[in-house]
């Protein structure tokens, strides 16, 4: 039986208009099911940036169309936009990206006032996930009071607080250390085990090898879909249509 879908593109062109137009995305098509665990790997200026802001509701495609949720983002106004971004997507950024003023609770219960919910079932729904990534201890911290690997627990909590259709990591594990890293990867695959849907951004071959399969990015076109049971799809199949990109700046990683 398929799985339903999490995230879909279809045909997808980001074209930026510096002088001459530069196509950062040049028709992209991919599915990410509900539940899976995808890995996004390419040189810099290979479209990862910018795949990322599309997905991640912070763009808009200039041809095609991407659906989060079930959601054509390109039908949407920019009040709706940030709607869906706040309740179907998670972010888990490399530099954490956290409130410095809020403390880890508060933090993780932040995205919740995208739903209405109210302030006890914010802070209990916010204090039940700080236990399961190790931070029950820390809730009353601020970032400045943690370490990189809590602040990123903390961000990851943050980031499946409303329970998204996705949850994208930017290179994540970037400013950890191989410890830290290792803790970190291991609470993506605990909560991919329960079923969260996981799209990761990264340079490194051993991050992207904790996913179901690699989407390899090369000039705004999928290049190829890596299996990790060995196998490899073109960039020319059904799951996936190649163009071309020379964006000198647009999509920097």
């Amino acid at each position: 039986m398929a799985r339903e879908t999490a995230v879909a593109l279809d045909g997808v062109r980001k074209t930026y208009r510096i002088g001459e137009p530069v196509h950062a995305l040049d028709g992209v098509t991919l599915e990410v099911p509900r539940g899976s665990y995808t890995a996004i790997m390419g040189p810099s200026g290979s479209g990862k940036s910018t795949l990322m802001n599309l997905v991640g509701c912070l763009d808009t495609p200039t041809a095609g169309t991407v659906a989060v949720g079930g959601r054509t983002i390109g039908t949407l106004g920019d009040r709706e936009r940030t709607r869906l971004r706040g309740t179907e997507v998670g972010f888990v950024f490399q530099t954490f990206n956290l409130m410095p003023r809020l403390n880890a609770l508060e933090n993780v219960a932040l995205p919740q006032l995208f739903r209405g919910i109210d302030r006890a079932e914010r802070r209990e729904r916010a204090r039940d996930l700080l236990e399961r990534v190790g931070l029950g201890d820390r809730t009353d911290h601020l970032p400045n009071e943690l370490s990189g690997g809590q602040r990123q627990r903390v961000a990851l909590a943050r980031a499946l607080v409303n329970d998204p259709a996705i949850v994208l990591a930017d290179e994540p594990s970037g400013n950890l250390d191989t410890d830290t890293e290792a803790d970190i990867l291991d609470l993506f695959d605990e909560f991919h085990a329960a079923g969260t849907t996981m799209l990761v951004v990264t340079h490194e071959r051993h991050v992207a090898e904790r996913a179901d399969r690699i989407v390899h990015l090369l000039d705004g076109t999928i290049e190829r879909i890596e299996e990790l049971d060995g196998s490899a799809s073109d960039g020319v199949t059904t799951d996936s249509i190649a163009g071309r990109e020379s964006e000198p700046g647009a999509d920097s990683e």
